[in-house]
Formats: C-alpha cells, structure tokens, sequence
C-alpha cells in the first residue's frame, strides 16, 4: 500500500531536522517514522514480537487478549533450523506493513565462525576468544570476510523490504551489555563498539539500505552472578551511530536508575523498551513517560501477564495500538 508522507513528512519539516536519521541518505519513511517516535511525548507504542516460524500467532494472540492490534510487530531472522526463515520474515513485514503496523526486526546471529544453521547453546550463545574478536573486527582477515557474508546474507532480505518503501527499526546485535551472546559484554572502543560501526558501515555504505532506523538495544542492568548486565555507556557506539537506543526487562525489573541512565546516555534521542517479558504497571509508565514504545517478547504475552494486566495497559489513553497510528500508512 502507497505510504502517506503528509503528516509525517510535515512534522519532520517544521523542526525536525535536528532529530534526522543518523544516515544522511535515509529514505522519506524513515525519516518520517522517526519524526513520528520524537513527537511521541509521553505516549507510548504499543508492540508485540512473534516467533519467525510462528510469524503472526503471538501478534494475534496480543489482539485477542487486548481487544487491539499492536501497532509494532516484530520478528527474527534467526536462523536455527534447515530452513532459512528470511523469506518468511519479509512477506509477513509486508503483510503487517501493509495492514498499518511498524516493523521492528532483529538478527540472532551465530557465531562468524560458524555455517548455518546455528545452534543457540554452542553458536549464539557461544563464545570468541580474544585473538577471534580482534581478527573479526579487523577488515581483511578471514574472519571478518566470513562476518561479511552474514552481513551480506541478511541485507539481501532488507533490501526487499526497501524496495517494499517499508521503513524498519533495526536493533541487531542486542542486548550487548550482557554475558549471554558472542557479541556481548565487549567493553571499550575495540569492542561491541568496533563491530556495531561496521555492521553500520557495511549495511548503510556498502549495501545502500536507507530504510534502516538503528535501534541500539541493551539489556537492564543487572548483577546476577553468571548472569550480569552492566552499565550501558560501557558498549555505545556514539551518537552518530544510533538513532534510538532500547533495553530489554524482565522480571519487572524496571528500575528507575537505569531509566535514568538510558535517558543520560540518550541526551535527547528517543528511548524504548525493545523487550519486556512482563508489561510494566501504569504506576511504571507514569514514572517512566519517556519509553517510546514496549514490544512484549512472544509467548510471554500470556506466560507472564494476566489478562486484566494486558488490558489495563493497552487501554491507557497513553497507551497507541494500530488503529491510534496517525495515519502512517494508506
């Protein structure tokens, strides 16, 4: 469906500029869509992921429990079985495109070391030796060019999508700040840092995709042994880099200190809540006004919330489903 760029494209006329896309070159969409988070205010958009090979079904079940559609719907490329899900994945965002919803998607990648299809245990949540991570932050080595590959894999889906004019919050390489993933705890500028700017570098110059809103996505801190996240400024890449910047929370863990230190770090970009297991209660939001958006993770929608709790914070006059989204798509 053609996307309507009037409203959206006259807010980023008068006084956006200053809140442009990090990419120089990005599409009309994007630029609009980012106006649209920044003029969000104190409300908040409503989100749902959904497992690739499950595409709509906990997006669905979001709507059922509600009595409203999400207005976000988010999946995954990862791929974890023979299938490549990619192709999925683009004809279901240009389906939820087309019915009015934004498209956020992220990228639970193995290992560069690894072929696919990837194993969680061994490969995404594997580990690099020191010597591997500095050979795949250094263009030119092997390692590197088979991380190319990867990077290559996945933009040929976004490209499809850009030629769909569909814009996408893209928050790969998530929850960095914590011990779990290849990528993650990866301190200083040779770090998590280094890889995030060349994905940038070689998705937005290499491979020219302007639809891309870049949502650098952490996880809450937290100090369980094990199990830690830390602090957020330790893996940021720089404000050039970043156009959003998210956490993930579970376990109501919404701690008003690392609200704080996510708004810090922001100084003045929009913030989210790429993740939540848990919906946040009201008396959350009404402390925390500033998350753009929450986007519960699939089946934790009824794993984790009862269905009063659901309903209670989807039907907040701050609270935007699909059919509150002002016109972003005709």
């Amino acid at each position: 469906m053609k996307y309507l760029r009037f409203f959206l494209m006259l807010l980023y006329s008068i006084g956006m500029q200053s809140q442009s896309p990090v990419n120089k070159n990005a599409t009309p969409e994007a630029k609009a869509l980012l106006a649209y988070i920044y003029s969000l205010e104190d409300k908040i958009i409503s989100g749902q992921h959904t497992y690739n090979h499950q595409p709509t079904e906990f997006y669905d079940l979001a709507r059922s429990i509600s009595g409203k559609n999400p207005a976000i719907w988010g999946s995954d490329f990862y791929w974890s079985a023979k299938e490549d899900p990619g192709k999925r994945v683009v004809e279901t965002a240009k389906k939820m495109h087309n019915n009015g919803a934004i498209i956020t998607l992220m990228w639970h990648v193995g290992k560069p070391t690894d072929d696919p299809p990837f194993r969680w245990k061994t490969s995404t949540q594997g580990e690099l030796s020191d010597a591997e991570w500095q050979e795949l932050i250094t263009p030119g080595t092997n390692l590197f060019k088979r991380w190319e590959k990867q990077v290559d894999h996945v933009a040929g889906y976004l490209k499809e999508l850009q030629k769909a004019n569909i814009p996408i919050l893209w928050r790969p390489y998530h929850e960095m700040n914590g011990v779990w993933f290849w990528w993650g705890d990866k301190k200083g500028g040779k770090g998590y840092a280094q890889l995030w700017k060349n994905l940038y570098e070689r998705l937005v110059n290499h491979h020219k995709l302007n639809n891309l809103l870049w949502v650098w996505n952490a996880n809450g801190p937290r100090d369980i042994p094990n199990d830690q996240a830390y602090d957020y400024h330790h893996y940021y890449p720089g404000h050039e880099y970043v156009d959003i910047l998210a956490t993930d929370v579970y376990h109501f863990d919404y701690e008003q200190k690392d609200y704080q230190q996510l708004l810090n770090l922001a100084n003045g970009k929009p913030i989210a809540l790429g993740e939540v297991g848990e919906l946040p209660k009201p008396d959350i939001l009404e402390a925390q006004p500033k998350w753009s958006w929450f986007m519960v993770w699939s089946n934790w929608i009824e794993k984790a919330n009862t269905k009063e709790r659901v309903q209670e914070v989807y039907n907040r006059a701050e609270t935007i489903s699909r059919d509150d989204l002002p016109a972003l798509f005709d």
